[in-house]
C-alpha cells in the first residue's frame, strides 16, 4: 500500500506563521504537522510514501530527507506551478500503480486508516472520501451521502443557505489508479470541484466513510490553537511530547522549571526550556524547545515556538509567538496576537488584541500597537453583511478603515479602472466617501464622484458609462449612527459573494496594490449624471399614456436625495404633484419604526385630503418605496408586491417574473391568470438582481419594498418603480384601491430564532432528515411544501439565528407552522 502526502500548501490564512515556511512545517507541540501525518501512516503499516511539494519545497526535503529517520521511504514530486489537489497527485502518477491513499500533510488526525481501507474494499469503490461531522461546515466542502455511504452530492465551501449536511470532506481519500483518467496532466485540477463530480456524473462507485476519530484542518489561527487544546484535553489519540510529570503537565528532556514557578495545566514544556523564578504558566500554554522565560512572567493560553526569549514581568495571554523572537521586560501581548519569526518587541511595549506582526520586525520600547504593522489576516468570520459593510460611524466605520477598504476593493480591480461613487447628504457619508476616494486613487483607480445622489443614479452611471463598479455610502434608514457602504459590479448590481471574499482577503492581509506616482488614480465630478439618468428613465417608460391619464400623486421624499432627481423627470409625466419633505436634511434621513409609521400616516392623510390617485414614500437610498392607495389606505409591502405582479402580468412586457422563496405563493396564482411564469430565487438582494438580469425576466421584487424593472436596470430603483407603476395603472384603467381589493389575500408569518454558529450545520441536517414525506426545495435553506402551505427555514448569514417563514390558509395556521419549527430548532440547540 502506498500513500500520497499533499504538502504543497502555502497556508495564507495562517500568516505570519507561514510567511517564511510552508504550512506542513508549522509546529504542533514542537514538531511539524506533517510529521504527525507520517507517523500515522507508519502506524498503519504504510511506509512507501510520495510527498507532493510546491511552496518552499526544499525546506520540507531538508527536514524529512529520505524518511529513514522516521522509518519510512519518502519520494518527492515537485510542482513548478500550483496544480491543485488532483493535479499534484497526477504529478506523482509514476509512483502509483495500485490502490493508494491520499492524505493532507497539514491537518491533524488520528483517523483509523485501516477501517477506511477496509470500507473502500468492501464497497468496491473507485474513490472513497473520509468524511467528518463538524459543528461549522461553512469553510469546508460539504458531502451528502445516502445511508449506504454512496455519495449523492458535493457542495464546495457553501453559503449557510446551501448547507444540508454537517459531514465535510477531510481531504483523506482512498483511490484506484483509474482515477488518473479523469485528471489532465500538467493542469490545475481539484478533486472536490472537478474529479469527484465527474466520477459521480459517470456513475462510478464513489463512497464516503464517516470517521468518528479526531480530525482538525489547521487552516487558520483559531484552528491552530484549538488543535493544541484538543490534544491536551485528550480528544485525539496523540500524546504530547515529554515526560508526563502529573496528570496534565508534560516536560521535555533537559528542561528546567524553578520550584517557585506556578504551573496550572494542561501545559507542555519543550526540551531544554528554562522557566525561572515566580513564572506563572497556566492552562493550554505550550513552551517550545530552548525557550527562556524570565522571572515574574505570566503566560496563559499562549504558544511559544522554539528559541524564543521572554523577559521579566511580561504578560502573555492567548497569543502565538514564532521562533527566535525576543520579547523584552514588561511586554504585554493580548488575546489573538500572532507574532512572526525573529521579531523584537521592546521593553514595556503593548501589543493589543488580534494584532498580527510579520517576521523580522522591531517594535520600539513603550510603543502601543493597536493595528497590524505587517499585512495579515485576523481570522474574523466576515467583513461584509447582507447590506454591504455596515457599522457605527466613528467606531466600526472610521476614515482609516474606509481607506483600507477602498484600497482592498481597488486592488481587486484592474489598474486604471473607473469607479462611480455617491452618497447621501449626511456628514458621516461624505467623510467616509472622501476617504474611500483617497484609498481608490492610491490603488490606481479613477473615481467619478456623482456627489449626493440616490443609489440608482450610481448604478445607472456604471451601466451607461461601462465603469468597472461603484460605491454608495449612506446612513441607515433606521439609525442615523449606522452607516452602510455598498459595492456594485460592472452591471450596477450588488457585488457577488466571491468578490466580497476577495476584498476581505486583501483587506485582512493588508495586501494592497501600490502604484507608481504617475499611476495614481484621478478624481472627477461628472456634470450630467443626474440628467443622463432622467433621460434614460424616460426612455424606458411610455410618458404619453401617463400624461394622458393625468395622475395626481403625493410624494414624500423623506429629506433624502431622491428630491434632487425626481424633479428632472416629473414634468415629462404630466402629473400633478404634491411634495412632502422635499429638501435634503442630514439629521432627518433615518426614521425609527414609530417615525416611519407617523410619516406613512401623514402621507395617507395627504392623499385623502387632496383626493390623489396614490402616495409614495421614498427611502434614503432611493431604492425602496411604500405606497398609499387613492382611498388613503396604506398598502403593506407584501400586498404591494402582489399588486405589482398582477399589473406586470396583465400589462407588462412579455417575460417571466422573479420572486424570492420567502414570498407568498399567491404570486403564482396571480401570474397564472395571465399565463405568466414565476421563478424563485434565493433571499439575498444579489440573487434577485442576478435573476433580473437574465434574458426573459421582466420584473423582480421582494417583500422589503424593492422592485426591479429589468428593461431599465437590473437593480431596485424607487423612481423607476414609480414611473412604471403609473404606466401600468394607466394601461389598466382601474384605481389602485380596486386592484388592491382584487388581489387575493395571503397569510404568511415570519420570525427569527437563535442558534449558535456551531450548531447551524447540525440543525440543517436534522431539518433535512425531518422532511421525509414532504416535497422539499433546497435552493436557499430548506423549504417544505405541504398541502395547506409551506415552511421555509434559512440560516442567517450574518447573525447566529435562523429565519423561519411560513404560509397557510389562515394567519393562525401560518403562525403555528413557524412555532413548530422554532420549537424543533430549540430542541436541538
Amino acid at each position: 500500500m502506498k500513500a500520497v502526502v499533499m504538502a504543497g500548501g502555502e497556508g495564507t490564512r495562517l500568516r505570519p506563521l507561514t510567511s517564511n515556511q510552508p504550512k506542513p512545517m508549522v509546529p504542533i507541540f514542537n514538531k511539524p504537522i506533517m510529521e504527525y501525518t507520517i507517523e500515522l501512516l507508519k502506524a498503519h503499516g504504510i511506509t512507501d510514501i510520495v510527498v507532493t511539494l510546491q511552496f518552499m519545497p526544499q525546506m520540507i526535503r531538508n527536514y524529512f530527507g529520505d524518511g529513514s529517520d522516521l522509518g519510512v521511504d519518502l519520494a518527492y514530486a515537485v510542482e513548478l506551478e500550483p496544480l491543485g489537489t488532483a493535479g499534484s497527485v497526477k504529478n506523482a502518477e509514476e509512483h502509483l500503480d495500485e490502490t493508494f491513499l491520499v492524505i493532507s500533510g497539514d491537518a491533524l488526525t488520528d483517523m483509523d486508516l485501516g477501517e477506511l481501507l477496509e470500507f473502500h474494499k468492501k464497497k468496491q469503490s473507485m474513490a472513497t472520501i473520509a468524511l467528518k461531522s463538524v459543528d461549522n461546515p461553512l469553510e469546508f466542502g460539504v458531502v451528502i451521502a445516502n445511508e449506504h455511504g454512496q455519495i449523492e452530492r458535493f457542495l464546495e465551501k457553501p453559503t449557510w443557505g446551501e448547507i444540508f449536511s454537517d459531514t465535510i470532506n477531510t481531504g483523506v481519500y482512498v483511490l484506484e489508479p483509474e482515477v488518473f483518467e479523469y485528471i489532465e496532466k500538467g493542469t490545475a485540477v481539484d478533486f472536490s470541484k472537478e474529479v469527484f463530480p465527474k466520477l459521480l456524473a459517470d456513475g462510478k462507485p464513489l463512497y464516503g466513510y464517516v470517521t468518528p476519530k479526531y480530525w482538525c484542518d489547521v487552516g487558520n489561527y483559531e484552528q491552530y490553537v484549538q488543535a493544541h487544546q484538543d490534544v491536551m484535553d485528550g480528544l485525539a489519540a496523540i500524546e504530547p511530547p515529554g515526560i508526563k510529570m502529573r496528570e496534565d503537565v508534560w516536560v521535555g528532556d533537559g528542561a528546567y522549571v524553578d520550584p517557585s514557578a506556578d504551573i496550572a495545566g494542561p501545559v507542555v514544556i519543550g526540551q531544554n526550556a528554562r522557566i525561572e523564578k515566580d513564572v506563572e504558566l497556566h492552562e493550554y500554554s505550550v513552551i517550545g524547545n530552548n525557550v527562556v522565560i524570565r522571572s515574574g512572567t505570566h503566560c496563559h493560553r499562549t504558544i511559544l515556538w522554539e528559541n524564543t526569549f521572554v523577559g521579566n514581568q511580561a504578560h502573555l495571554h492567548g497569543a502565538v509567538v514564532g521562533k527566535h523572537c525576543d520579547l523584552r521586560n514588561g511586554v504585554r501581548v493580548s488575546q489573538g496576537v500572532v507574532i512572526g519569526d525573529e521579531c523584537v518587541i521592546g521593553e514595556n511595549a503593548v501589543v493589543n488584541h488580534d494584532v498580527k506582526i510579520y517576521p523580522f520586525k522591531t517594535v520600539d520600547s513603550g510603543a502601543v500597537i493597536n493595528t497590524s504593522i505587517i499585512w495579515e489576516t485576523r481570522g474574523t468570520r466576515t467583513l461584509f453583511g447582507k447590506e454591504g459593510v455596515t457599522g457605527l460611524v466613528g467606531i466600526d466605520l472610521t476614515p482609516d478603515l474606509a481607506v483600507r477598504l477602498a484600497m482592498a476593493y481597488g486592488t481587486s480591480l484592474p489598474k486604471g479602472s473607473d469607479v462611480v461613487l455617491s452618497g447621501d447628504v449626511s456628514g458621516p457619508s461624505r467623510m467616509l466617501k472622501r476617504a474611500m476616494i483617497a484609498g481608490l486613487n492610491n490603488a490606481g483607480i479613477n473615481c467619478r464622484d456623482v456627489r449626493v445622489m440616490p443609489a440608482p443614479v450610481n448604478r445607472f452611471n456604471i451601466i451607461s458609462g461601462q465603469r468597472a463598479g461603484g460605491i454608495h455610502v449612506q446612513v441607515s434608514d433606521a439609525d442615523s449612527q449606522v452607516v452602510t457602504v455598498n459595492f456594485y459590479d460592472s452591471r450596477g448590481r450588488d457585488i457577488p459573494e466571491a468578490d466580497k471574499r476577495e476584498i476581505e482577503r486583501y483587506y485582512y492581509r493588508g495586501d494592497f496594490r501600490r502604484v507608481y506616482f504617475t499611476e495614481i488614480g484621478k478624481a472627477g465630478f461628472p456634470a450630467r449624471s443626474r440628467d443622463d439618468y432622467a433621460e434614460g428613465l424616460l426612455r424606458a417608460v411610455d410618458t404619453d399614456i401617463i400624461a394622458e391619464r393625468g395622475f395626481k400623486v403625493v410624494i414624500d421624499y423623506a429629506h433624502g436625495s431622491a428630491s434632487l432627481t425626481f424633479p428632472t423627470f416629473l414634468g415629462a409625466l404630466g402629473c400633478e404633484v404634491i411634495s412632502l419633505n422635499a429638501h435634503t436634511e442630514e439629521d432627518r434621513l433615518s426614521l425609527t419604526p414609530d417615525e416611519r409609521e407617523g410619516r406613512l400616516r401623514e402621507l395617507a392623510d395627504t392623499v385623502d385630503l387632496f383626493k390623489a390617485d396614490l402616495g409614495v414614500l421614498i427611502n434614503n437610498s432611493g431604492e425602496r418605496a411604500d405606497f398609499v392607495d387613492d382611498h388613503g389606505q396604506l398598502i403593506s409591502r407584501e400586498r404591494m408586491l402582489m399588486i405589482m405582479v398582477d399589473l406586470v402580468s396583465r400589462h407588462g412586457e412579455t417575460g417571466r417574473i422573479a420572486l424570492p422563496l420567502s414570498v407568498s405563493g399567491v404570486g403564482e396564482v396571480i401570474a397564472s391568470r395571465a399565463g405568466r411564469e414565476i421563478e424563485r430565487t434565493k433571499l439575498s438582494p444579489r440573487a434577485l438582481m442576478e435573476k433580473a438580469g437574465e434574458s426573459g425576466v421582466v420584473f423582480a421584487g421582494a417583500e422589503d419594498g424593492s422592485y426591479i424593472f429589468s428593461s431599465f436596470m437590473p437593480a431596485p430603483d424607487a423612481a423607476a418603480t414609480f414611473c412604471r407603476l403609473l404606466e401600468l395603472l394607466a394601461r389598466d384603467g382601474r384605481a389602485l384601491s380596486e386592484i388592491r381589493l382584487d388581489v387575493p389575500e395571503s397569510f404568511t408569518a415570519q420570525r427569527n430564532t437563535y442558534c449558535s454558529w456551531e450548531r447551524k450545520g447540525l440543525v440543517m441536517r436534522k431539518l433535512i432528515e425531518r422532511s421525509t414525506g414532504s416535497e422539499v426545495e433546497m435552493l436557499d435553506g430548506v423549504k417544505y411544501h405541504e398541502n395547506n402551505g409551506w415552511v421555509l427555514v434559512v440560516p442567517d448569514p450574518d447573525k447566529p439565528v435562523f429565519q423561519v417563514y411560513a404560509e397557510a390558509q389562515k394567519s393562525a395556521m401560518a403562525e403555528k407552522k413557524v412555532d413548530d419549527i422554532i420549537d424543533f430548532i430549540n430542541s436541538l440547540v
